[in-house]
């Protein structure tokens, strides 16, 4: 039973992770990350740190870069509500 859905994207390095919920009387419990599952999805990256935030509505936050050797992956997470997450391929002759 996989634990995650990755859907890749149309820009390269892109996924879209979907947590699998189990539910059952007492409420949901769900995996958030596997380093495992996350290799078996495409996803090597090795995570070093970890943030959360609170966007009040309509804020926007801004557009975070970094280039080699000191370039970072990113991966968001949405608790609850939605997001609207836009990525920009700004590598040369993307």
């Amino acid at each position: 039973m996989n634990k995650f859905t990755f859907t890749k994207l149309s820009i390269p390095d892109v996924i879209l992770i979907e947590p699998r919920r189990f539910e059952d009387v007492r409420g949901f419990f769900t995996e958030t990350y596997n380093k495992k599952d996350f290799a078996e999805g495409g996803i090597l990256e090795d995570f070093i740190q970890d943030n959360y935030s609170f966007s009040k509505n309509g804020v926007i936050r801004g557009l975070h870069i970094s280039k080699s050797p000191k370039e970072t992956a990113k991966l968001v997470r949405c608790i609850a509500g939605e997001i609207m997450d836009v990525v920009v391929d700004v590598r040369p002759g993307s």
